[in-house]
């Protein structure tokens, strides 16, 4: 990831631009969950959270992608459940309020495979 994708980010994050209307923190159904976790590639989920691991280069690349996210997170005011360990960083998502997904945990997770990219 390059430092200028970063800088963009933030700065889309900072804007309040990342969504264009608020996520409801209303749960999923299991067949709308299936449905939207078909569009977000490696999205896996065990009926009650979402996760994925990202891979990037190196520490820097891995550790400038969970500060962006981190703005995001935020804004939203929704914040994962991740762990770090060199360039890797694993990511699990559920609305606590909730007891499991809402469209607030897809909203972070489109947000999250955006700035990997």
């Amino acid at each position: 990831m390059r430092i200028a994708h970063v800088r963009r980010l933030t700065n889309v994050a900072e804007s309040g631009a990342i969504l264009r209307v608020m996520p409801s923190r209303t749960l999923l159904s299991a067949a709308d969950l299936s449905d939207r976790l078909a569009a977000l590639a490696g999205w896996t989920t065990d009926g009650k959270h979402i996760s994925k691991r990202f891979q990037f280069p190196d520490f820097r690349a891995a550790f400038s992608w969970m500060t962006a996210c981190a703005l995001v997170a935020e804004k939203l005011d929704h914040h994962p459940d991740w762990s770090n360990v060199y360039n890797r960083v694993d990511v699990t998502l559920w609305t606590h309020d909730a007891g499991g997904v809402t469209e607030f945990d897809l909203a972070l997770a489109e947000a999250m495979d955006r700035a990997a990219e």
